[in-house]
C-alpha cells in the first residue's frame, strides 16, 4: 500500500474549521478535553482577524484533507535579543502517523524561523508523552530538564490581577 502524498502549506481562513476540529482531537488524546473553552470563531479571529497574535500551517493530504497542524506565535529571548518561535501546538491524527508529516511540520517551522532571522524555536511536551519526546530527541531538539512551565489562568488569574 502506498503512503498518502501530503503537503504542507500557511493556514487559510477556510481551515479554521478543520483545524479547530484538530484542536479537539488533541485535548482528546492528551486527556485534556474538558478544558477546551474556546471555539473557531475565536480561533479565526485569533489567526484572521484585525489583530491576529497566531500563525498556523497544515498538513494536507487529497483531496484537500487537513490531517495535521502546528500553531504558532511570535516569542522573544532577552539574551538573544531576538524574536523566536513558540509552537504552543503540533497535532497529527494518529492514523497519519510515521509517514513523516510531523517531521515536515517542524522542518517547515524552522524554516520559517531562520527565514525571519529569528534565534530560537522552542515548545513544550508533556513528561508523559514518551513518543513525541523519542520523536523531538530523533530531530535534534533538546528537552530541557531545569525548567518548568508557570501557568496562572481563571480565578487565580483574575486575583493575581486585582
Amino acid at each position: 500500500m502506498t503512503q498518502p502524498q501530503f503537503k504542507i502549506r500557511p493556514a487559510t481562513i477556510q481551515d479554521v474549521p478543520a483545524i479547530f476540529s484538530l484542536v479537539l482531537a488533541l485535548a482528546d488524546y492528551e486527556k485534556l478535553s474538558d478544558q477546551v473553552t474556546g471555539d473557531s470563531q475565536t480561533l479565526q479571529a485569533d489567526l484572521f482577524g484585525e489583530n491576529p497574535c497566531i500563525e498556523a500551517i497544515v498538513a494536507e493530504i487529497e483531496p484537500n484533507q487537513i490531517v495535521g497542524f502546528a500553531l504558532f506565535f511570535t516569542s522573544y529571548s532577552t539574551f538573544l535579543t531576538r524574536r523566536g518561535i513558540y509552537l504552543e501546538d503540533l497535532f497529527v491524527l494518529s492514523e497519519y502517523r510515521g509517514i513523516g508529516i510531523g517531521k515536515a511540520l517542524i522542518t517547515n517551522l524552522a524554516q520559517i524561523a531562520v527565514s525571519r532571522g529569528y534565534g530560537r524555536f522552542e515548545w513544550s511536551v508533556l513528561d508523559w508523552n514518551e513518543p513525541a519526546i523519542a520523536f523531538y530527541t530523533r530531530i535534534g531538539a533538546e528537552i530541557l530538564p531545569d525548567w518548568r512551565i508557570c501557568r496562572v489562568t481563571g480565578a487565580a488569574l483574575a486575583q493575581l490581577a486585582e
